[in-house]
């Protein structure tokens, strides 16, 4: 069987178009954007046509686009730079309990210096109810962070709803659309949106490059300081060849974003449907309709998600058990637990996440060989004898 990658949601391969795009600025145009001379202001140029592509795909300003390292770097920014820059107003910032590691770990952090979070439950499908963060805004609130669709399950958040409600309550607004820029459509002005996080490497781009929408006006303390890069917003000379190919990745993806987001929830369904009837004891995982239209959650029951994912890797299948984040992490994901789903079934997770080169012949490898792994795994479990084979 020829190599099956489902583990876009953790990252997809860089695009032939994106690499030709980038390969001129490590050898030719090799200047410093900060530089005035001929060779810097080449370089400079291909980071503003970046910087003008994505404002364009966001619906938002050029000057409201600052390049960043990772979408980790931009959600940290968003949190710390917040927190900082409106203290006089208040201490308090209200997210959910599924959000991605790199909105926690800064809350917890600011947390031990007094910070007040308030983390949302969802409900079975992982879905923030707008009416809590209504209920849950004070007047100490100084940003909501909920993001746009998460990660594990694929459940696409009311975010426009959600940022209503902050702006009603003079409260700014963030996102982190990691999962979602470049796959689905995103209006920062429709969608209420004041801050927006997202990362090259999801969408066909490098690694080592994010972005961060800052609607103009907004208040924000920037995590590194320096020199004037990026209007004073993010110091570091840029990383220009990298810039160049998210850029050349947001066109690309701009141009298939509908036709092939309709593919791949055709082939997202074929996928579940072909589980869960072969899988006895399986379950979906996340909303059944407002997902992302390449994920598939499942949890299957009796036998752990880490010896599925070898069984699986072993006939050429790459899979996921979660985050690849927190893949090392011996803890359930705690976004299953937060949907309601016990430890057990938590730890029998897989989470397949398809791309531009699925095909269906892959799906239907999937689903032949999967059931036949299971079974394999039950027969070893002390649980089997629970069960009907």
């Amino acid at each position: 069987m020829n190599p099956i990658y489902l583990d876009h949601a953790a990252t997809t391969p860089l695009a032939t178009e994106v690499l030709e795009a980038m390969l001129p600025y490590f050898t030719e145009f090799y200047g410093n954007p900060s530089s005035l001379h001929g060779f810097g202001q080449v370089a400079k140029d291909g980071i503003e046509r970046a910087r003008q592509t994505i404002a364009n795909a966001l619906h938002a300003r050029e000057d409201e686009i600052v390049f960043t390292g990772s979408g980790t770097e931009s959600d940290n920014t968003v949190i710390k730079g917040t927190a900082h820059a409106l203290a006089a107003k208040g201490d308090h910032i209200i997210t959910s309990g599924i959000e991605h590691h790199a909105i926690h770990e800064p809350l917890h952090f600011l947390e031990k210096q007094g910070l007040k979070v308030t983390y949302l439950p969802v409900d079975a499908n992982g879905l923030v109810d707008p009416d809590e963060v209504k209920k849950a805004i004070t007047d100490k609130t100084i940003l909501v962070s909920i993001m746009h669709a998460n990660n594990e399950i694929g459940t696409i958040e009311p975010i426009a709803e959600i940022g209503r409600i902050a702006h009603e309550n003079g409260v700014l607004f963030h996102t982190d659309a990691v999962q979602t820029f470049g796959h689905i459509p995103i209006d920062v002005n429709a969608m209420n949106i004041d801050f927006l996080s997202a990362s090259a490497h999801k969408l066909y781009g490098p690694k080592g490059v994010g972005l961060l929408y800052v609607r103009k006006g907004a208040r924000l303390t920037p995590l590194l300081h320096g020199g004037d890069q990026e209007k004073r917003r993010r110091a570091s000379t840029q990383n220009v060849p990298a810039i160049v190919g998210f850029g050349r990745a947001v066109e690309l993806a701009a141009a298939e974003m509908e036709s092939e987001a309709a593919r791949q929830t055709v082939l997202r369904d074929r996928l579940i449907q072909g589980l869960l009837a072969a899988i006895p004891h399986s379950r979906l995982n996340g909303h059944p309709s407002s997902r992302l239209p390449n994920n598939v959650n499942i949890s299957i029951a009796y036998i752990e998600g880490e010896a599925m994912l070898l069984n699986l890797d072993m006939e050429g299948i790459a899979a996921s058990t979660g985050s690849a984040c927190t893949s090392s992490s011996l803890e359930p994901s705690h976004c299953l637990t937060a949907i309601g789903l016990p430890h057990e079934l938590a730890h029998g997770s897989l989470r397949f996440t398809l791309g531009r080169g699925t095909t269906r012949e892959q799906i239907d490898s999937v689903i032949a060989v999967l059931p036949g792994i299971v079974k394999k795994l039950r027969a070893m479990s002390p649980l089997s004898r629970k069960i009907a084979q």
